[in-house]
Formats: C-alpha cells, sequence, structure tokens
C-alpha cells in the first residue's frame, strides 16, 4: 500500500522518556491541593486523624500500605513504607503485603481480616463488600474499631486519588519542613 500523506509517514511514536518518568525527568505536580483548597485539606488531615486514633499504628501503616499498592500510589506506597520502617516494621513484613494471602504467616489474623477488608473497599466497584469478609472483620474489631478502620481505609483511598490526580513525586514527603 502506498501512503499519499507524507505528514503521517514522518510522524513517530513517543520515546520512552516523553511517556515515562526517569531519575532525570519527573512529572510536574499538577496542582497544589492544599494550597489550593485548604479547607478540604484541613477537612481531610481531621479526619484521617480521627480515624487513625485509638488503632495500632502497625496495622495503620498494613491498611495504607495495601491500599495505596491496589491503587497504584508510588507516592503514598513510598512514604508509608518509610512510616512503617521508623516505627520498627519487619522488613519482611513489608516485602509480603502484596501478597499477604500467600504469606499469611506473616501477619496476625485480625491483620489479615484488615487488609482483606482494605482490599474490598478499595476495590468497591469489582463486587462490593462481600458477608464474609464484613464478617470476619466483626470477629476481630469492635464496632467503634471497626468504623475507624473503614474511616482509615476511605482516608487513605482518597489520598491517594489526591496524590495521583495532582501526579505527586514519589519520595518526596511534603510533611517534611524543608
Amino acid at each position: 500500500m502506498v501512503m499519499t500523506n507524507n505528514t503521517n509517514a514522518t510522524q513517530t511514536a513517543p520515546t520512552a522518556t516523553t511517556t515515562a518518568p526517569t531519575a532525570t525527568n519527573t512529572p510536574a505536580p499538577r496542582l497544589n491541593f492544599a494550597k489550593a483548597a485548604p479547607k478540604a485539606f484541613k477537612a481531610l488531615i481531621g479526619f484521617d486523624a480521627a480515624a487513625r486514633d485509638g488503632l495500632d499504628p502497625a496495622l495503620v501503616e498494613l491498611i495504607q500500605i495495601r491500599a495505596s499498592l491496589l491503587n497504584g500510589c508510588a507516592y503514598c506506597l513510598h512514604m508509608h513504607t518509610s512510616d512503617a520502617r521508623k516505627a520498627g516494621e519487619d522488613e519482611a513484613r513489608l516485602h509480603m503485603i502484596g501478597v499477604w494471602r500467600e504469606a499469611r504467616n506473616f501477619f496476625t489474623e485480625k491483620e489479615q481480616a484488615a487488609l482483606a477488608l482494605t482490599e474490598s473497599v478499595t476495590l468497591v466497584s469489582q463486587g462490593g463488600i462481600p458477608d464474609d469478609v464484613y464478617g470476619e472483620a466483626t470477629r476481630h474489631f469492635d464496632e467503634s474499631e471497626l468504623a475507624r478502620v473503614l474511616a482509615l481505609i476511605f482516608t487513605i483511598n482518597t489520598w491517594n486519588r489526591i496524590a495521583l490526580s495532582t501526579a505527586k513525586v514519589a519520595g518526596e514527603d511534603e510533611r517534611v519542613a524543608h
């Protein structure tokens, strides 16, 4: 087949450097959400703090890491694995969060229930919250704790969406004063 339109013949596919960030080519953040919507940002910080209040800090990080993995949020994944390490989390457990069902021996039954609930809530459009997942969570968490676990799952999913929508750069932590 002969092409009669020369402009099409000279077009090339985008190179990897134009579509994938590298160490020297990271995308610029799109929006500083905290500055652009300070009331919403402060409300989310308050919701996040209320959600984690009284929960085991190790469990908080496991939930946040699992949701961030599922959502593909490198910014939050880096932040929460770093936080977990600083809090003394075992490196082997961090490596197993993505495959926790095959590595159940690394996690307590309570942590497994929280991870399963995190997956169901995060992926809610793929089948809702199965009764068995919710039932298992109620075996390990009292009503108040379960409500805070759910609130934490809601907040990390919101943070993931903010980071992804605004092109946050993994490895940068805006919580640290410069």
